[in-house]
């Protein structure tokens, strides 16, 4: 294994060594992002009676996405895609137990890939006892689908195809944001979607193992992360929701920690740390010369700032992103910007996730680091008793 932070170059342009590494296939997961939606358009198709009948009950007042890690971020998709603009609260929900206010008016729909969530199945009884309008998106036959049939709920059955749930992205968030179009919530018809999938299609492509690191803006932000603490700090709603995909992918893939957050909010708070000694001091330590350096261990990584920009901002925040890199460069720390492209904001999220996705990996490749087990998150079920 590669020293921590130092990656290898030479690996992230080598096709058989991020082959060799890469044992569970998660480049290759990350890259079916555009069949995911493809498949998703399926599952909604075949359920159309059922999602008339969502449609015949009308807009709820309120709709909340119950689940977990890699299901989890669903609910904060759909939140993003529904916007300020939305008549109703969208809520992503990460507890076993709904929100007080949740009830008959309300919609909740429950997301685990694996279908055996213990959050999620708790949540999703809760919003069956509560009378609360109920869809469940996870595997076919398994304990989410039970509890969907004997709570009189629409199940939607999704086919991870053996992949990581963090990896079944679009599997999960397909038919969500087809229940929340028909709920007449969110509007994502299929056209929109079709272009997703045509769009991830395309960055599979840029950000694939073949291309050389001088051409793939994966490979490049990997390499511009290595080493450091990235900060990922979002410029709308929909940008922070990327940054905290990129935070918790560095996780799970390259075991790698980072921060995410919102601007402007970060700019009350963690923009001080360049001032720190993971900014401004640590240039001023790697620049003095007569440091005895003989003893001290690998040091403390440099903070790098990675902004992440949407092509539909607040004008103030769009000031405070902007200004976020002159900052920086004068307490000698590097940043790194992501932009947003397309107009509909599931084509933007697409874009920055699938990159920041792609990203993650080539970080755990390029360090030696198999991107696919999650064994703290194994030991804490098996060992822990918490499954």
């Amino acid at each position: 294994m590669t020293p921590a932070g130092d990656i290898d170059e030479g690996v992230l342009d080598d096709v058989d060594a991020l082959e060799r590494l890469d044992p569970g296939d998660m480049l290759r997961a990350v890259a079916s992002a555009g069949s995911q939606v493809r498949e998703g358009l399926l599952v909604a198709e075949e359920a159309g009676p059922l999602l008339a009948q969502l449609a015949e009950e009308g807009r709820p007042r309120a709709v909340v996405i119950t689940g977990m890690g890699g299901s989890g971020i669903v609910g904060d998709v759909a939140a993003a895609v529904a916007g300020r603009s939305c008549p109703l609260p969208v809520v992503a929900n990460r507890s076993p137990r709904l929100p007080g206010w949740v009830g008959s008016m309300d919609l909740v729909l429950a997301v685990s890939a694996s279908g055996t969530t213990q959050e999620t199945l708790s949540a999703a009884d809760e919003a069956v006892h509560r009378g609360a309008r109920v869809v469940t998106v996870g595997a076919a036959g398994s304990t989410l689908a039970e509890l969907a049939g004997a709570g009189r709920a629409l199940h939607l059955p999704v086919d991870t195809h053996g992949r990581m749930p963090r990896a079944c992205l679009w599997a999960l968030a397909v038919p969500v944001l087809t229940a929340l179009t028909a709920a007449d919530v969110v509007a994502t018809p299929p056209e929109v979607l079709v272009v997703l999938a045509d769009e991830l299609d395309t960055l599979a492509e840029s950000c694939g193992p073949a291309v050389l690191s001088v051409d793939n803006p994966a490979k490049r932000l990997a390499l511009e992360i290595a080493g450091t603490l990235p900060y990922f700090w979002g410029a709308s709603d929909l940008a922070t929701v990327a940054a905290t995909r990129a935070l918790c992918q560095l996780a799970e893939n390259a075991k790698h920690p980072a921060v995410s957050g919102a601007l402007t909010e970060v700019h009350h708070n963690q923009v001080v740390v360049l001032a720190g000694p993971y900014g401004e001091l640590a240039a001023a330590d790697a620049g003095d010369l007569f440091r005895d350096r003989v003893d001290e261990g690998p040091g403390r990584p440099r903070v790098r700032i990675v902004v992440l920009r949407d092509t539909e901002e607040l004008p103030e925040v769009a000031a405070r992103a902007d200004a976020t890199h002159p900052l920086a460069e004068r307490y000698g720390v590097a940043t790194s910007e992501l932009q947003a492209v397309g107009e509909h904001p599931v084509l933007r999220l697409g874009g920055l996730v699938g990159l920041v996705d792609y990203a993650s990996v080539y970080l755990a490749l390029g360090l030696g680091i198999d991107p696919t087990p999650i064994t703290p998150i194994a030991v804490l079920k098996t060992e822990g008793g918490l499954g």
